[in-house]
């Protein structure tokens, strides 16, 4: 008797451990979406495969994870049967569908799902230039900010120049004492504002330092005024000058540009079941354009090729702009919802899959996650392309050759001094620095300056 319940209890421990067993070894669907799920040779990689092996780790469970064999989220055909992760957790072909799988209410019904690991919105992407704001000051645009301060600096410095040139240059001005000085500081900077609007303005320099500085001035703005014009034609002629998209309404209320969100997904069924006639508006051109993408991928694509505009969740939306920097994501984000792990409904897997991504979020590894997996990868070059605005880097040589024209220039008018000032001091036996003393006060001293202002009278007279 004590024998056969011996048996009895041994065959009811391991029926037990193998009920057990069974039950830890979950099988676990997912779909292929960068960056939740991407294949790395003959495994799996991405946001969710790390989820699920923090969740595995944590609560003790072993699983196996395969791909969704049909690659849909999960979606009711026309006969009522669910398609995609959710129909095979429904069909018990899988224990859990981990995976950016939305929770929504009709999902709800027919599947348990845990509270959501990542809280996202419904965006759109489109190529940066068809976002542009419009601006008042389009006639800046061809230059960038910085630009515009460069040639701010250019200009200021070579007035500047003009008139020390003037002051210094003894063929300039001969005698401080007796003759009228032409290059005023007003009438240096009228003198090289004259060159960039091509007209000149005289008089012009006699010294070989000034026709230095007027020469590579006037070659300056010549190129700079053929890249400013050449810049603004190109954006002048654009074909989609007129377009400025910011949200969903500015989307809903032109005709240019299409535009269309992942086919039977629950984005689409948003717009469908929406009460909000812009979101109406948007859902009748879909159905009437019949704008459906089958992927996200798909969508991307077709945003970055030009002329369309891809609604989806902003947060997968963000992984695109991180990756292609041409794309910009709206600031209007609507209808926020959340991403979380669905399971068979009154499956006891939910409650502690809930608490454990919880504990996850509240310390942290959610968010790194995110920053791992969304991690910006734009190419310099890519960068490079998605402003059209002249940097002050594209125009490097000629800012360096205008420099380099200023400081011989200079150059040349103090060796012209100096000149003056050796033989001045031998033809009167004075030493050379008292000479250049004197001079540099009769230039730069009282005597210049009332001499410069007789030169002012005569100039506006």
């Amino acid at each position: 008797m004590k024998g056969c319940m011996s048996l009895v209890i041994c065959l009811a421990a391991l029926t037990a451990c193998s009920i057990t067993a069974d039950a830890k070894d979950l099988s676990i669907t997912t779909i292929k979406d960068d960056p939740y799920a991407m294949s790395r040779g003959p495994e799996l990689e991405g946001y969710c495969v790390d989820l699920l092996a923090m969740l595995s780790k944590k609560l003790g469970f072993k699983y196996k994870l395969h791909l969704v064999k049909d690659n849909r989220y999960g979606v009711m055909d026309s006969s009522g049967n669910w398609q995609g992760m959710i129909g095979e957790i429904i069909r018990g072909e899988a224990d859990l569908a981990v995976a950016p799988l939305t929770l929504t209410a009709v999902r709800e019904q027919v599947v348990d799902m845990t509270t959501p690991f990542m809280q996202t919105g419904l965006g759109f992407i489109l190529r940066k230039d068809l976002a542009s704001e419009e601006s008042t000051f389009s006639l800046m645009s061809p230059f960038s900010t910085d630009m515009w301060v460069g040639v701010l600096i250019a200009f200021l410095l070579t007035g500047l120049c003009m008139f020390l040139v003037g002051r210094v240059s003894p063929t300039e001005w001969a005698e401080p004492d007796t003759e009228e000085h032409n290059f005023t500081l007003l009438h240096s900077f009228w003198y090289i504002t004259g060159a960039l609007t091509l007209q000149g303005a005289g008089p012009h320099p006699k010294a070989l330092s000034g026709q230095l500085i007027s020469a590579i001035w006037w070659l300056f703005a010549i190129l700079l005024l053929a890249c400013y014009f050449g810049n603004f034609n190109s954006a002048l002629h654009s074909s989609n000058k007129h377009i400025s998209i910011m949200s969903f309404e500015d989307l809903a209320n032109q005709d240019v540009i299409d535009y269309g969100t992942v086919e039977s997904g629950s984005t689409m069924m948003f717009f469908k079941y929406s009460n909000n006639p812009v979101y109406r508006r948007i859902y009748q051109h879909m159905e009437r354009k019949k704008s459906y993408v089958q992927s996200m991928e798909e969508g991307v694509r077709r945003t970055q090729e030009g002329n369309f505009a891809f609604i989806g969740e902003a947060v997968s939306l963000d992984l695109a702009v991180a990756r292609y920097c041409k794309l910009t994501r709206s600031q209007e984000v609507i209808g926020m919802r959340g991403y979380a792990i669905a399971a068979p409904l009154g499956s006891p897997l939910v409650k502690n899959l809930t608490i454990a991504i919880l504990q996850l979020s509240e310390s942290g590894e959610l968010t790194y996650l995110r920053d791992k997996w969304w991690a910006s990868s734009c190419m310099g070059a890519d960068r490079a392309q998605t402003s059209e605005a002249l940097q002050p880097s594209d125009l490097r040589g000629l800012f360096v050759l205008l420099g380099l024209g200023l400081a011989v220039g200079l150059l040349l008018a103090l060796i012209e001094l100096l000149s003056r000032v050796r033989n001045q001091a031998k033809d009167g036996k004075k030493s050379c620095c008292s000479v250049l003393t004197s001079e540099l006060n009769r230039r730069f001293g009282s005597g210049g300056e009332s001499a410069e202002e007789d030169s002012l009278d005569k100039n506006k007279a």
